[in-house]
This record gives structure tokens, C-alpha cells and sequence, in this order.
């Protein structure tokens, strides 16, 4: 007995931002926000990790009782401070990542169908995840 599972995503490509610029590598730390002097955070949400920093908008697993505005706080696993390194966990304990809820999103539809030959057997699947966008507002010790 041969179970063959066929997933498909149905997704829309994201749109290309217009007029894409190439930069040389001497010009990438003069970008505003990007450079050594970038703070950013690993934080833990949804069971995952994710490098966030500040104004970075990011979709985590469905936030249960949270409406558009309000704000959230995320635990912080790993602080880099231009050349500091902060992994130390008590010393983390007073960093505090907070984060704005800016509203519900939704994953890509994924149609999953399940097939056995000869037999007439057909099923047809379809799954689409929920999501909530969040704007990173704040990296600072608590």
C-alpha cells in the first residue's frame, strides 16, 4: 500500500521593489541602519529564534489575545551592541526586546492531496497558518 502526499504551495511572488540599486561593498555601511554600530537581538517566539532589530516588522504564530497596537515583550537569548556580545544569561535577564502589534497576517495556501492508485481513492487537503505582524519598537536593558 503506496500513500503518495503531493503539497503545492500556492503563493504570490512578493513584488520587486522598483528601481533595485547595486551597491559595492564600500557603500553597505553607509546605509542608515547597517554597519557595525547595528544593535540587534536574537529573541525566542513561537518555538522559534529570530535576529530582529529595531523597525524590523516580523511575522510570528498567531498572538492569542492581542488587538493592532498594543505592545508585546519578547525574551532576549543574545544582545550585539556594535562589537559587544552580551550571551551571558543573568546578564540578559535585564534586556527587554518590545514589540507593537500591527495586525493579523496570513501564510501562503498549501493544497495537499492525498492519492492511492488503482483504487478510485482521492482526498483534497488545504491549510493556510495564521499569523500576527509585529514592529520591533525597543532593544534596551530593562
Amino acid at each position: 500500500m503506496h500513500v503518495r502526499w503531493h503539497v503545492r504551495f500556492m503563493a504570490s511572488p512578493l513584488p520587486a521593489k522598483w528601481p533595485i540599486t547595486v551597491l559595492s561593498r564600500a557603500q553597505w555601511g553607509t546605509l542608515s541602519g547597517r554597519g557595525s554600530s547595528r544593535v540587534y537581538a536574537i529573541v525566542r517566539c513561537g518555538g522559534r529564534q529570530e535576529k530582529v532589530a529595531l523597525d524590523d516588522v516580523l511575522a510570528v504564530d498567531k498572538l492569542a489575545d492581542e488587538e493592532a497596537g498594543s505592545s508585546v515583550t519578547f525574551p532576549a537569548l543574545l544582545v550585539v551592541d556594535g562589537s559587544t556580545v552580551i550571551s551571558d544569561a543573568a546578564e540578559l535577564s535585564g534586556y527587554q526586546v518590545t514589540a507593537e502589534v500591527v495586525g493579523p497576517a496570513k501564510g501562503p495556501k498549501i493544497n495537499m492531496i492525498h492519492y492511492r492508485n488503482k483504487t478510485g481513492y482521492k482526498r483534497r487537503q488545504g491549510h493556510r497558518q495564521q499569523y500576527t505582524q509585529v514592529r520591533i519598537t525597543g532593544i534596551a536593558k530593562a
